[in-house]
């Protein structure tokens, strides 16, 4: 007769447990991944904000300034540089194309995106809600501002294209409720 107690690693039957290894007792029941336990603070919406979105919408606009600048950096130093013969010389003129490029780009997208967050968080905060309108009007407030240097006419100008790509993106967003369907991401 065995001496070992039941759910020892010597043979006896664990008592409504399959492990996962003979070397790993734990209760595979633990492991499993169920979407709705996620630990979050009490009163908190399952849903994202604008503020918390802010951070991703900056950085992800900062890198692809820096992924469009650097492409259109190898655009130009290529063209620049077509009647160079292959030298470190034409390398490096390349190379600070590029760089040059993409830090302008990367910081161009990015203060958009800086402004248009912190327009988007502030009107959401004044109105108390969220929805299209606050896209809209963040969009159309980052494209006066924007091009406020070049004086009323620059800034209706930025405004009028931060109100068309915001009204397009508020467009894209709805477009399902639009058309009368369920809405198919959320």
């Amino acid at each position: 007769m065995d001496n070992t107690s039941p759910g020892t690693s010597s043979g006896g039957s664990m008592t409504g447990m399959s492990p996962l290894s003979p070397y790993l007792n734990v209760d595979p029941r633990y492991l499993t991944h169920d979407p709705d336990d996620f630990i979050l603070p009490t009163g908190a919406n399952k849903v994202r904000g604008r503020f918390e979105l802010a951070f991703f919408t900056i950085g992800g606009c900062c890198i692809t300034g820096a992924a469009f600048g650097a492409l259109n950096g190898l655009r130009m130093g290529l063209s620049e540089t077509k009647d160079m013969a292959w030298s470190k010389p034409r390398n490096v003129q390349i190379l600070n194309l590029v760089t040059r490029q993409g830090a302008t780009w990367a910081n161009t997208l990015g203060s958009l995106a800086l402004l248009y967050s912190v327009f988007g968080v502030a009107i959401e905060k004044a109105r108390g809600a969220e929805d299209d309108i606050n896209t809209v009007a963040a969009g159309t407030m980052t494209g006066m501002l924007y091009k406020s240097t070049g004086g009323v006419r620059g800034a209706a100008r930025g405004g009028l294209a931060g109100l068309a790509l915001s009204g397009l993106y508020a467009l894209y967003n709805n477009w399902d409720h639009l058309k009368g369907n369920p809405p198919t991401r959320y």
